[in-house]
């Protein structure tokens, strides 16, 4: 009997069990399918920016097409600083940060980093004028940096060796805005990537590089150092996809060659012409530019003439376009040295070339194969995409052509193709200044853009200030 009872107690506490266990069951909720990527960054102008063209910025392609490989919408959060970037991703508010920040001994202890996407020198940047310090023990005033920056790490490094080494760090501030401040002589010292310092000499032709404080540090991703396993499987197999077909080269030529080489005079003076000659042919320049952006168009026009109406070569090339005469008639225009119809027939010939252009160009390339073109002729372009094919190149990436161009001043090389010698290396400098022009004029446009909002939120807060007295001035209650 006692067997029986036993048999039939343990029985009831199974079942109990079980109907624990399914209860239990039922109280986890069903896992929610991810549909958004969320990236953390911060503004810079080769990590992301928004523009009137849309969103740019290495970090924000390589999110773009890392969520498409993940089948994920993109959402890109911007955030002031890094400490907030942290905060995010430690709580899960994102999923990575993407924001240009280097691998550093610190970050490895706190986050998962992904692999490099590309690599830059840490410079010490003053102000023209003031003495090149050789030595890190030459400094006559602190050195002023973003907190939480990679450079706090080579300063405490540095610190060991150099200990009257001081510096202040900035938590509200970018490193575009302290390189401001050093044009401005707010401060005398900063540390930025060399990337930053080369986008920025653009705007700011009064910065200087001076030592260089670390070389060739990895740009890479961060993911959170837990529960991250998944995701950092997919970004290897995506870095590893996204190299072999050519997207990291391509992404760095882009964003970075073409503002390596620099010249003083010549910043200057396209930064007094943008005050002084630019408004008067802007609104010429947007309206014959039609689908294509007008900052292109007046980029080539003061590649070629400086924006001078009346500029003449000794080629026979006249006008804000400096058109060949068979161009300008080709095109329709009786007066090469009107402006109005120069930069009419300069927007159509330019236009005409980017409707020839074969259709395996990608869009974003095909304005760089166009103007190689207004520069030493079509033809010419094609043999050297030919030549480029020829040499187990892509004939349709910018970045391979712009090696082969200059190929086209070597016999070696023109003796294989149809139209000959060809100042190829002229072109490649002809396209990398006009892209530096370009990217000057959206710079400035998005400062403007800025300064209307603020200046529209002040008028605002000013009008409603206006509102609120005279309300109590009705009602008879006192200002505050």
């Amino acid at each position: 009997m006692n067997r029986i009872l036993l048999t039939l107690l343990t029985l009831t506490l199974l079942a109990g069990c079980q109907r624990v266990a399914v209860e239990e069951t039922k109280l986890i909720p069903p896992a929610v399918e991810k549909t958004v990527l969320k990236v953390g960054t911060i503004y810079g102008s080769q990590i992301y920016v928004t523009t009137g063209q849309g969103e740019a910025g290495f970090d924000y392609e390589m999110a773009s097409r890392f969520a498409d490989h993940l089948e994920l919408e993109l959402a890109m959060k911007p955030y002031s600083n890094i400490k907030d970037l942290y905060q995010a991703l430690n709580s899960g508010e994102i999923d990575l940060i993407a924001a240009g920040l280097a691998d550093t001994p610190t970050r490895r202890e706190n986050f998962r980093l992904g692999p490099p996407l590309y690599r830059v020198n840490q410079v010490l940047v003053y102000k023209q004028g003031t003495p090149q310090p050789k030595d890190i023990s030459q400094l006559k005033d602190e050195i002023t940096v973003i907190t939480d920056s990679s450079f706090v790490d080579t300063l405490s490094q540095l610190q060991k060796i150099y200990p009257e080494l001081v510096w202040d760090q900035e938590q509200d501030k970018d490193s575009e805005e302290l390189l401001a401040m050093i044009a401005r002589g707010e401060i005398s010292y900063t540390i930025a990537d060399s990337t930053t310092f080369e986008i920025s000499r653009r705007y700011m032709p009064e910065l200087r590089a001076g030592l260089t404080l670390k070389e060739k540090q990895a740009i890479v991703w961060l993911l959170p150092a837990q529960n991250s396993d998944k995701l950092m499987s997919e970004l290897l197999t995506f870095w590893h996809g996204e190299k072999l077909n050519g997207t990291l080269a391509h992404l760095d030529e882009k964003y970075f060659a073409h503002v390596k080489r620099f010249d003083y005079v010549d910043t200057r003076a396209f930064l007094r012409a943008i005050d002084n000659k630019l408004p008067k042919y802007k609104e010429r320049f947007q309206y014959y530019a039609g689908d294509l952006d007008w900052r292109k168009l007046a980029a080539t026009a003061y590649q070629e003439s400086h924006w001078n109406p009346n500029a003449r070569s000794p080629t026979g090339v006249r006008g804000l376009m400096m058109l060949t005469l068979p161009t300008a008639k080709q095109m329709g225009i009786e007066n090469r040295l009107d402006a109005e119809q120069s930069i009419k027939g300069g927007a159509k010939y330019l236009r005409g070339i980017l409707n020839r252009l074969p259709d395996s160009i990608p869009d974003n390339q095909r304005m760089w194969f166009a103007l190689a073109s207004y520069n030493i002729g079509y033809g010419h372009v094609e043999d050297a995409r030919k030549l480029a094919e020829s040499m187990g190149l892509n004939p349709s990436a910018w970045r391979d052509l712009k090696e082969v161009l200059p190929l086209l001043q070597k016999r070696k090389y023109y003796k294989q193709t149809r139209y000959g010698y060809a100042r190829g290396n002229e072109a490649v400098h002809y396209v990398d200044n006009i892209r530096r022009y370009y990217d000057t004029l959206v710079w400035i446009d998005n400062q403007n853009k800025l300064l209307e909002e603020n200046q529209a939120l002040i008028e605002e807060s000013q009008l409603a200030d206006q509102i609120g007295i005279g309300e109590k001035a009705i009602t008879g209650a006192q200002p505050e």
